[in-house]
């Protein structure tokens, strides 16, 4: 047995750092000069919106924490907020300042060479200057209202993450008072990259101009009469949690509502300005929003840079950019048109995107279409405002089937989609239902129920994605369609608990979120450690986004201290630390992080030789076992079974793609010497994809599991 406090602090990881860690390996892939130019700034991109998710939901968390006296450590890492907060200043100023010095000595002038150039006001030569000038009077001046500041027009609300300009002026306004600052909101409704014709002066090149650029040029011409002695560009992060009181709330759908409308004027938590803003004009920004100077982060070059994302779809070059892949069909699904009569042949497994999100869509619509079905149920967290998935439910509503849906309100930035497709889905006559208050519906499920001789067959399909047709060509996740009885007759059970009061009933095959889950787990990492014991093989590999619950990672010390081997890839947020002696020196961390977001999660258990192989909708977070509902389900067609063992061999064998966590909390990135080089993404496309250039490596079928 384990005979050290595993609850001491020096075994775990602080969340808030290791998820900054995530970011800056989405940066590293910025700075990867193998890969397409476009694909870069696009990395670039993420790792901003990254950032900015991070203030607004942690490090707002921690500020609310510090307001309230709260400092005490909230994880067994043991850092108090205050700690936190100093730690993650660091590291954020860190990131900021290699993003800008990136972007302006690497990206900047390699996008110039390939004859993007992006200008400043100084570059314009008199053609493009004047044509910049009549698209500011025609297209932007109309739309922007600059507003004076004074006693009695004091600064105006400003929305979360904006783009402002805060302007310094001098002289007398139209009715004779001195005036100093005004501010002027970039309004969401202009384009924020601007691409110039071509002109006899461009020599061939693409010429792009920042919004922020066009106004600072032709500024002046919105303040007749006045001097503009300088301006600057600034942009207010705030908190954009929901806060939904569970106990307090009668109409559910009302309070996501009011609560949507509060985020874009939530507590401010962080203040981005230009590098050259003057000091007494950030100190103003800074005490208008309550701020203090560590609140502060001064960039040099366009205050947010997620701008610079449109810059992909508007250049069409497609040599810059991944070479385009066919997600491919399985031939089972090719070669029959009943989808039904195809699943009922045998369980069918898609590895998405290498594999195509069209059978799950076709799975619905012909659902609706078929007059031997007589409900469709389906959990709805992330779709998407254009999604076929939904309409497809709608058409099926309309048909006269029996439609339930249980729409997620509070999945996070998606509220305001999710409460229009619910809207959308009442009208047409589906049940739409809200989940359970208190706990999020974050189980990915579909069940059709068909008449078929006379009884009723349960069509399922469970996923560790969501149904969102563009987050399915971008994120790697698993589904399973199946009409296994005993799978069927389990998400009957999970529906009812779903949208009607019942007690949780004895799930024959799937594991649940908050009743069952967690336990069984720890049950299966505890078995893992018996066979150790009993001198027969074992082994744990888990596949996460996430790994943070406490009581999980000491399972999974104790599991290591008894000799069990634990390979875990876990792709953002990790607290555990490996390679501990006597605690955590049999368990490896890796991440991958490369074109394709990893989303799906597995757990394997080698089990004495019998393995058991579950993928889930859940990390392994408190919140993931506790407070809200997920779905962990077995892949048990032992074929598929084997191909997502290979798959995770093929992680394990990443060395181009793949970062090792050490026992300091640092990353290490794998580098492929003399080895042969394997980047299990590319590997995934070469195989499972109907047609790719993008494949860098030759297949790898090497087992490297025992």
């Amino acid at each position: 047995m384990l005979e050290v406090n595993l609850k001491s602090s020096d075994y775990y990881l602080n969340r808030e750092l290791s998820l900054l860690d995530f970011n800056r390996r989405v940066l590293a892939q910025a700075c990867d000069a193998s890969l397409p130019l476009l694909e870069r700034v696009k990395f670039l991109c993420i790792s901003c919106s990254n950032l900015d998710e991070f203030f607004e939901i942690r490090v707002a968390g921690l500020k609310q924490r510090q307001e309230l006296g709260s400092l005490h450590p909230l994880g067994l890492d043991g850092i108090g907020v205050n700690e936190q907060l100093a730690a993650i200043r660091e590291r954020a100023l860190n990131i900021v300042n290699e993003q800008y010095t990136h972007l302006n000595e690497v990206l900047f002038p390699e996008l110039a060479d390939h004859g993007i150039r992006f200008l400043n006001s100084r570059d314009f030569s008199p053609a493009q200057h004047a044509w910049l000038e009549e698209y500011f009077t025609q297209e932007v001046e109309a739309v922007v209202t600059p507003l004076g500041l004074d006693p009695g027009r004091p600064l105006p609300r400003i929305q979360n993450k904006s783009l402002n300009f805060i302007v310094h002026l001098s002289g007398k306004d139209a009715f004779g008072r001195d005036a100093e600052l005004a501010v002027l909101q970039v309004p969401r409704s202009l384009p924020r990259v601007v691409r110039l014709p071509n002109m006899p002066d461009n020599d061939n090149t693409a010429c792009y101009v920042f919004l922020s650029t066009i106004i600072s040029a032709f500024l002046p011409q919105l303040f007749s009469g006045m001097s503009v002695v300088g301006s600057w560009q600034f942009r207010v992060t705030r908190n954009s949690d929901l806060f939904v009181d569970d106990e307090e709330i009668d109409d559910l759908l009302h309070a996501v509502e009011g609560e949507l409308a509060h985020r874009r004027y939530g507590d401010a938590v962080r203040l981005e300005t230009s590098i050259d803003c003057p000091k007494d004009i950030s100190q103003f920004l800074l005490e208008h929003f309550e701020l203090m100077e560590s609140d502060l982060y001064q960039v040099k070059g366009p205050v947010n840079l997620n701008r610079l994302m449109t810059i992909h779809e508007l250049a069409d070059r497609p040599d810059l950019k991944f070479a385009p892949f066919t997600p491919s069909i399985p031939k089972r699904l090719l070669t029959k048109e009943d989808l039904f009569a195809t699943i009922r042949d045998g369980d069918i497994l898609l590895h998405h995107p290498y594999q195509s999100f069209a059978p799950i869509c076709d799975f619905v619509r012909q659902a609706g279409s078929d007059r031997n079905v007589l409900a469709i149920k389906q959990t709805l967290y992330r779709a998407g405002p254009d999604s076929p998935i939904v309409d497809a439910l709608v058409q099926a509503a309309r048909a006269g089937k029996e439609v339930t849906v249980v729409i997620e309100l509070m999945a996070r930035f998606d509220e305001e989609d999710n409460i229009k497709l619910a809207t959308r889905l009442q009208e047409a006559g589906a049940h739409v239902m809200y989940g359970v208050v208190g706990f999020k519906t974050h189980a990915k499920l579909i069940m059709i129920v068909r008449r078929e001789d006379g009884k009723l067959r349960r069509y399922c399909h469970f996923g560790t994605g969501n149904y969102h047709p563009n987050t399915a060509r971008s994120y790697t996740d698993y589904g399973l369609l199946t009409c296994d009885d005993d799978m069927g007759s389990d998400l009957h059970e999970l529906f009812l608990q779903l949208t009607s009061p019942t007690r949780a009933a004895n799930l024959r095959r799937l594991l649940q979120s908050p009743f069952t889950l967690h336990e069984a787990l720890i049950e299966r990492i505890n078995r893992e450690i018996a066979h150790k014991h009993a001198g027969k093989p074992a082994r744990i590999i888990a596949k996460l986004n996430a790994l943070v619950e406490p009581q999980m990672i000491q399972a999974l010390y104790q599991a290591s201290a008894a000799g069990v081997q634990i390979d875990l890839i876990v792709r953002g947020t990790c607290a555990l630390r490996p390679g501990l002696p006597s605690v955590s020196e049999n368990i490896k961390v890796r991440s991958i992080v490369g074109r394709f977001l990893e989303h799906s999660r597995v757990h394997y258990f080698h089990n004495g030789g019998e393995p058991e192989v579950f993928c889930s909708s859940a990390d392994w977070m408190d919140r993931n076992f506790f407070r809200r509902i997920e779905a962990c389900f077995p892949i048990g067609n032992p074929a598929l079974q084997r191909r997502i063992i290979e798959d995770l061999e093929l992680y394990l064998a990443d060395n181009m793609l793949a970062w090792e966590l050490l026992p300091d909390g640092q990353y290490r990135r794998l580098q492929a010497l003399e080895q042969p080089q394997i980047a299990a993404q590319h590997e995934l496309l070469a195989r499972l994809s109907e047609h790719s250039l993008s494949a860098l490596v030759e297949p790898q079928s090497k087992s490297h599991l025992s």
